[in-house]
């Protein structure tokens, strides 16, 4: 009877762990995908949706199908649309921030390797708090077809 009640016991104590460690997550992830590449294409880009529970900024990502991963925001510069590197995505707390195409996204530059249509590419995103304490997130984004713009189901991050 001893070692049940301990077993018991042993079983709530990792369930609050658990339940305390995923409350300590500050931003959640949704629907991220990889856009496909064709042969010798050595650029693509990463979206998603980020929400964070308290104010924080998207600083950075890296993923090991290339050295080169940066945060970009394509702009309305006069008349014509550029694309240029952010140093962070601000995330309100609470509110949904979409990266799409044609706004702010995740660009991978000098791939190694075409990414194609059904792969899955795996990240580790950075975020930063108001205090300057960074959470790391890994997630795995499933790769669409070249003509994707419309938002995906959801990727199960």
């Amino acid at each position: 009877m001893n070692h049940f009640i301990r077993t018991v016991a042993a079983a709530a104590m990792l369930a609050a762990v658990a339940s305390s460690a995923q409350a300590q997550a500050n931003v959640s992830v949704k629907d991220a995908w990889v856009r496909a590449t064709v042969p010798q294409q050595k650029a693509t880009g990463a979206f998603m949706q980020l929400q964070a529970a308290k104010d924080s900024k998207f600083v950075s990502a890296s993923s090991p199908l290339t050295p080169t991963v940066e945060v970009h925001e394509m702009a309305m510069q006069g008349d014509v649309m550029r694309m240029r590197q952010v140093q962070s995505v601000d995330l309100p707390a609470g509110k949904t921030v979409e990266l799409k195409p044609g706004g702010y996204h995740i660009m991978m530059m000098n791939l190694k390797a075409q990414v194609k249509e059904g792969d899955t590419v795996p990240f580790t995103l950075v975020f930063e708090g108001k205090d300057g304490k960074r959470e790391q997130v890994e997630i795995q984004a499933p790769v669409k077809a070249l003509n994707s713009a419309a938002k995906p189901a959801h990727a199960g991050h």
